[in-house]
Parts: C-alpha cells; structure tokens; sequence
C-alpha cells in the first residue's frame, strides 16, 4: 500500500492492491497520523495567480500587476506581468499567457535540438500532467507541461534534450544518456538536480485563490 500527499489538489490518496479491502486500506492509512502531519509541515503554501504574487517566468521573479482600467491581454514589461479586465478572470488569462509562451519556446528549442541530431518529433504540445516534466510517445510525438517556462533556461533546456533522446532511444539505457548529454551539451547532472530543487514549487504556482 502507499499513501502520499497530493499538494495540488490538497488531498491524501492512499493506493493499495485488489487483494486488500478499501476499509482495511483505509484504516492503515488513519494510522499514518504522524507522517501525515510531517508532510502538511512541510507542504509549501499555494502560490495561486493573483495582483500583487510574485512568480517566477523563465527562473526570473515577476510581479503580477492587474488594474480593471488596463487591457485585458497580458503582457511581461521587464519584472512586471501586466494584466486588466475583470479580477474574476485573472488567473485563466495568466495561465493561457504562460501556456502560449511555454508553447512557443519549447518548440523552438525543440525543432533547434532535433535538428541538431537529424531528428525531427511528430508533434510538440504542452499540457499540465501532474508527475512528468515531459514526454515522448512511440509515435514521436512530444508533450511538454508548460510550467516548464516558469524554470531557468538551463533546467527546460534539459527537458527538452531528454525527450529528442527519446525519439531515437526509448530506454534510459547507455546509447540514450549518452545522447542526452550530447544534445544538452553541458552537465546534465546538475540541470537534473536543479529540476528537482525547483519542481515543489512548479507544482504549487498557480493553484488555489
């Protein structure tokens, strides 16, 4: 069995084998008490889209300023992400701002590595999955989330020459590292470690009100 805490939707899900019965499931996961309250302690607060949250855009600290006078498109001006219209719509409005930026600049770098290595995906698209930064289906086709554009250069930069590894290697084995850092061109490693430093709070921004 296995219980975990879920930040972004702020629930406990427990998982467990069919031979085990959901109410015994159940019970082992209230006696679970203090490891819960470990990880609610160590939980990081939601960072959700509102005037005045701070976020970082591409690994840079930005200010959310929203005025109802202002347009309702968005704009980044320097440190300052800029957005009008109704308050009520705020958070989608930046959302899909930073979802067509994500778009566009992973594709980019995507078409710019795989050219590189000769290779070319079948698609490239963004979504939002909740545990992988990205992937590369059988049919070559790429999906990135877009919270990736919230990450220095260096980390998305990472992600993307793993997934153009993929569309020749399916495996984590030698011949598929061995592309990865050739593709990254600098250490690998260290940009992994950098993700998982950075990917808690990926999770949290944008979440709540």
């Amino acid at each position: 069995m296995r219980l975990r805490l879920d930040e972004r939707e702020q629930l406990l899900k427990v998982t467990h084998p069919r031979s085990v019965r959901a109410s015994a499931a159940l019970a082992w996961a209230a006696s679970q008490k203090l490891w819960v309250e470990q990880q609610l302690d160590r939980a990081l607060p939601p960072e959700p889209f509102v005037p005045g949250a701070v976020i970082p855009i591409e690994g840079t600290e930005v200010e959310l300023c929203w005025s109802p006078e202002l347009p309702r498109s968005v704009r980044l001006d320097g440190s300052r992400l800029v957005c009008g219209g109704p308050e009520a719509g705020l958070a989608r409005r930046i959302e899909l701002f930073l979802r067509r930026m994500a778009l566009e600049t992973l594709s980019s770098e995507t078409a710019e590595i795989a050219a590189a290595a000769a290779m070319k995906p079948t698609s490239v698209s963004v979504g939002d999955a909740r545990t992988r930064w990205g992937s590369c289906s059988s049919k070559r086709a790429i999906r990135y989330s877009w919270r990736l554009i919230l990450t220095p250069p260096e980390v998305r930069r990472y992600v993307v020459a793993h997934e153009v590894a993929h569309l020749k290697h399916l495996d984590h084995g030698k011949e598929f590292r061995a592309l990865e850092r050739e593709l990254h061109g600098s250490d690998t490693a260290a940009a992994e470690r950098l993700l998982r430093l950075w990917s808690p709070r990926l999770r949290r921004i944008g979440i709540g009100r």
